[in-house]
C-alpha cells in the first residue's frame, strides 16, 4: 500500500506530494491489478481498490460501480461512509451521464448540477470515469469526490483512465 499513499500529481483536495510520480503511478498500476484478481471475495477486492486510489490522488470518498442494463450498483467504496444510493436506475445521476456518453463527466460543483444524486452532504466536486471491458462496453465506473469546488483537472482524469484499465479484471475483462 505504499504507493497508494502518496499522491500520483491528482489535484483530488490539493494534495501534492513530491517524489517520482512515474514509479508511484507504477506501484499503484501493480497494486490495482494485484486487487482485480486476488482471490477474495469481489467486494473486499473492489473496496481495497477504493482506498488505493482514494488515497493515491487525495480523493475524500471513492466508488466503484457495476453498470448493467438496468442499473449501476455500487461494489466497493472508501471514505467517511457509504453511499446514499447504493443502486439507482442507469440514466440517473453523473454515473448515469458517464455511462450514457462513455466519457468521463466532471462537474466541479454539484450544486450547480441537476444530475448530482447525493452521497455525502458536503460533497462539492465529483469525477466518474467509465470503465469498460476489452469490447468497449461501459461495464463500471470510478466515482471519485471532494470537499471543494474546482477540485479536479486533467492530472485527475489521466490517473483515473490508468486505474480504470488496471481494474479491468474486477469485471471480468
Amino acid at each position: 500500500m505504499g504507493a497508494a499513499r502518496a499522491a500520483i500529481g491528482a489535484r483530488g483536495q490539493g494534495v501534492k506530494h513530491s517524489g517520482e510520480p512515474d514509479d508511484r503511478l507504477r506501484e499503484l498500476v501493480v497494486a490495482l491489478e494485484a486487487q482485480a484478481r486476488a482471490e477474495e471475495g469481489r467486494e473486499v477486492r473492489a473496496g481495497r481498490a477504493a482506498e488505493l486510489i482514494r488515497q493515491a490522488g487525495g480523493y475524500r470518498w471513492v466508488g466503484l460501480y457495476d453498470v448493467t442494463d438496468r442499473e449501476i450498483a455500487v461494489v466497493g467504496w472508501s471514505g467517511p461512509s457509504g453511499p446514499t444510493h447504493p443502486r439507482f436506475a442507469r440514466s440517473q445521476g453523473l454515473n448515469g451521464a458517464a455511462v450514457a456518453s462513455g466519457r468521463p463527466v466532471v462537474v466541479q460543483d454539484v450544486s450547480k448540477d441537476g444530475r448530482y444524486l447525493q452521497t455525502l452532504g458536503d460533497t462539492r466536486g465529483e469525477m466518474i470515469l467509465p470503465v469498460r471491458d476489452r469490447t468497449g462496453a461501459v461495464v463500471g465506473t470510478i466515482d471519485v469526490e471532494s470537499a471543494a469546488v474546482d477540485a479536479f483537472g486533467d492530472e485527475d482524469e489521466a490517473l483515473l483512465a490508468r486505474c480504470a484499465q488496471a481494474l479491468r479484471g474486477l469485471w471480468g475483462s
